[in-house]
């Protein structure tokens, strides 16, 4: 027998992907003269399903019900009770969450998935913005560095040796001792000044929001250790510094996300103290500090729960009440930067934060600043996260805006490197615009490049990375390499920036950088050595964006093309645009215009095609416009 369900068209499901919470749910299958009865399967997410009997019409049975007035997952496969007494069932295939049905005898078929959402908005300013990830120290060098490094040396660390490098344009290094333990952390001595002195090239560049990496005081140059959440770091800054940051970007139409680490604290910090560098008692103390019950020891002083195991990183129980006050209440961390002009916090581990500590966080920020920003760095599909045997609530309504989209970094990256096959990239895509409420999809942050991954311009050029050290620190793509991962590079970043979401550039990657895996990836910005060729294809992007704002809002569907071309449009009622993108090196490959699409939009490393049969070159991509749109 036949039967045939598929989440993506409006016959057989309706509304289309997430759903808002207490709305009206359509379902349908078509089944051949076989099937007698029809049942669907409903079940909440850990609940057994319920069954409701479907009408049948001809060959569609359909049923119509109101889902949940509360956030939550809902997955549903359909039993169906053929003649002679046989059963089937309906469902997803395997390891998928949507798109085309496919037939079993076993009931343990893979079910759908609605996310059930309540309402919730992300806020314009980020969905339609640029978005421009710096590492604080190696961005730039303010004015102010002589002070700014007088100011630090004054403050010593005892847990950690800094060095400097004197000379920005050094590689980067960490200084390791034989078990490979970071034991030298060495700075570029970047500034907030600096930064606030390179707003108009960021401006120049397109940028309007710009994540920063932690700013707060710390021991190590990534400063994830943080010290102390209510100051910034000295070699970086000052209060003034920063809210002077803030005010001159808000002037220039840049906005500010800063990264929030509160899974883990140093364990040269403040609330911690294992080296008594504070005056005050941390909870090395043991009960008299206030501090005490927001860590767990093991065996006390000196064994603890820590980040990864990693003893420099003690772990935070986000579930204690002076903990959550201190970071969410009235006067504390999170209220206290969007008060003095961030505009947003960025999640660092966000599944590793409870949902409840999430839902704190937001309501603060929501409490504060009615228009800011929520960002998780989750590394998965965001709507069915499972973390330490916990289905995630991120985006039922009341949790993240936004996450760093990964799913899309992955794909897109496999797609251009001929791993995966443009089909393969636009269900990717499909499964994402499916389950993400569409405030979370528009507003995912595309990104390519950072801090926590090779360069990308080093990973489009296919070269392994080097198992020595030193090898790692001095290697550079080689000439022919370098081309092509150019050539990638610029299709990969056009792919970012007209899919839906929000493109984000990674300090350096609009410059040439190149790098493999932190700290290499992390060195200082080669200011006066830019890639004029990849700067200006940046600028072109940030433009095509601001002149076509369809690719920030509009409709997204792909479209039949090649195993190499990716083809899709993006459309809102006053601009169609389709987009073509060819990632054979070799191929030169044969697409069909259709003739509406008379003008050329964006023609990059091929001709400008008439409407009917044409051909693409090698590494090239087209972008055009409906007639009448």
């Amino acid at each position: 027998m036949t039967a045939y369900h598929n989440s993506r068209m409006p016959l057989y499901r309706r509304p289309f992907g997430a759903a808002v919470a207490g709305s009206p749910l359509f379902l349908a299958v078509q089944a051949d003269a076989e099937a007698e009865a029809c049942t669907l399967l409903l079940a909440a997410d850990g609940k057994a399903p319920d069954a409701y009997p479907m009408a049948r019409s001809g060959s569609l049975f359909s049923v119509s019900l109101p889902l949940p007035a509360a956030g939550c997952l809902m997955w549903y496969t359909f039993r169906l009770s053929l003649s002679g007494g046989k059963t089937v069932w309906l469902g997803c295939a395997q390891n998928r969450t949507g798109g085309e049905s496919t037939l079993s005898e076993n009931e343990d078929v893979s079910p759908y998935q609605i996310t059930v959402y309540e309402q919730s908005v992300t806020p314009d300013w980020f969905k339609n913005g640029i978005v421009y990830q710096i590492f604080p120290d190696s961005f730039a060098r303010g004015r102010d560095f002589p002070v700014r490094l007088a100011e630090s040396t004054a403050f010593s660390y005892k847990s950690a040796n800094k060095l400097l490098h004197m000379n920005w344009s050094d590689l980067p290094f960490y200084g390791r001792d034989s078990s490979g333990r970071v034991i030298r952390w060495p700075f570029y001595g970047g500034t907030l000044e600096g930064i606030r002195e390179k707003l108009p090239y960021l401006e120049q560049l397109g940028v309007t929001v710009v994540y920063l990496n932690p700013i707060f005081m710390a021991s190590s140059c990534h400063r994830y250790d943080t010290a102390d959440y209510m100051r910034i770091d000295p070699l970086l800054g000052t209060e003034d510094d920063f809210r002077r940051l803030m005010q001159d970007g808000r002037q220039r139409g840049i906005r500010f996300i800063l990264d929030g680490v509160f899974s883990h604290t140093g364990a040269d910090s403040r609330y911690f103290n294992r080296y008594g560098t504070f005056s005050e008692p941390g909870a090395c103390a043991g009960p008299s500090s206030p501090c005490f019950s927001w860590y767990s020891f093991e065996h006390f002083p000196d064994r603890y729960c820590c980040w990864w195991g990693v003893d420099d990183l003690p772990e935070v129980d986000e579930t204690q009440e002076s903990y959550a006050e201190f970071i969410c209440g009235e006067n504390g961390v999170i209220r206290k930067w969007l008060r003095l002009g961030a505009s947003g916090w960025r999640l660092d581990v966000a599944d590793e934060l409870p949902d409840s500590f999430i839902r704190k966080i937001r309501a603060a920020m929501d409490a504060e600043d009615p228009e800011s920003l929520l960002l998780g760095e989750v590394w998965e599909d965001a709507s069915n996260k499972i973390s330490y045997g916990c289905r995630r609530a991120y985006f039922l309504g009341h949790e993240l805006h936004a996450t760093m989209n990964y799913p899309f970094r992955d794909c897109a990256i496999r797609y251009t490197l001929g791993q995966l096959d443009a089909p393969e990239l636009g269900d990717t895509l499909m499964s994402l615009m499916e389950n993400y409420p569409p405030e979370n999809f528009y507003g995912a942050l595309n990104l390519i490049g950072s801090h926590d991954r090779t360069r990308i311009l080093t990973v489009l050029g296919d070269q392994p990375e080097p198992q020595d050290d030193m090898q790692r620190q001095t290697s550079m793509l080689p000439p022919d390499k370098l081309a092509l991962a150019k050539r990638r590079l610029e299709l990969l970043s056009l792919l970012q920036f007209t899919v839906p979401g929000v493109p984000c550039i990674y300090y350096g990657d609009e410059a040439g950088m190149q790098g493999f895996s932190d700290p290499y990836n992390r060195g200082s910005f080669p200011w006066g050595c830019e890639d004029p060729a990849l700067t200006a294809h940046y600028r072109q992007l940030t433009a095509l964006r601001r002149v076509h704002p369809v690719l920030t809002g509009g409709s997204f569907s792909p479209v039949p093309g090649t195993a190499h071309v990716f083809a899709f449009t993006r459309s809102d009622p006053d601009e169609t645009l389709l987009i073509l993108i060819n990632r054979g090196i070799f191929e030169h490959e044969p697409v069909d215009i259709p003739p509406e699409y008379t003008e050329t939009v964006l023609a990059l490393h091929t001709g400008a095609p008439a409407p009917g049969p044409a051909v693409m070159e090698p590494l090239s991509a087209l972008i055009l416009k409906k007639h009448g749109c």
